[in-house]
């Protein structure tokens, strides 16, 4: 395993939401969540892509771009989300101590990056049987059009569990 040369955290994960696309820009686009999801992290917005994610330069203990994209798959999408940054603070000199502290970056943002996947997965997703069909865009979803036999069977399985 040659990580002499590595310097670079790399973190590409993906994440099924049940929810509509078009519901992703609110909880993507919230700069309050990115301080949340990133506090050591000074973003910059290099692309607002409203429901399809947000692209960003990245400063702090890492220096480099970050991404969330909301891909569109079959009734909900596919939250990506990419870091390509390098650390900014020393690095030891000694090979095992580096990649030791590269390793724990990288598991660090990776983490993160999946902590942030499911809470925008939890908040969309939220009141969702599960198996059931995706959350709606509540912008376009007519009430009267709701299935009785559905919110029956929504009655019921919160009656059992």
């Amino acid at each position: 395993m040659k990580l002499l040369g590595v310097t670079s955290i790399q973190v590409a994960d993906e994440t099924f939401v049940a929810a509509a696309p078009s519901s992703a820009a609110e909880v993507v686009g919230d700069r309050a969540n990115w301080r949340r999801w990133w506090p050591d992290l000074d973003l910059t917005v290099t692309e607002d892509r409203g429901e399809q994610g947000v692209r960003w330069r990245v400063e702090g203990p890492v220096a480099g771009t970050m991404e969330i994209w909301c891909e569109a798959v079959m009734d909900g999408f596919v939250l990506h989300y990419f870091l390509h940054a390098e650390p900014t603070v020393a690095l030891p000199t000694a090979p095992r101590a580096r990649a030791d502290r590269l390793a724990d970056a990288n598991r660090e943002r990776r983490v993160g990056g999946k902590v942030m996947s499911f809470e925008v997965k939890d908040r969309l997703e939220s009141g969702r049987i599960v198996g059931g069909p995706a959350i709606g865009d509540p912008a376009t979803t007519d009430p009267a059009t709701t299935d009785p036999a559905a919110d029956d069977a929504v009655t019921a399985n919160r009656a059992v569990g």
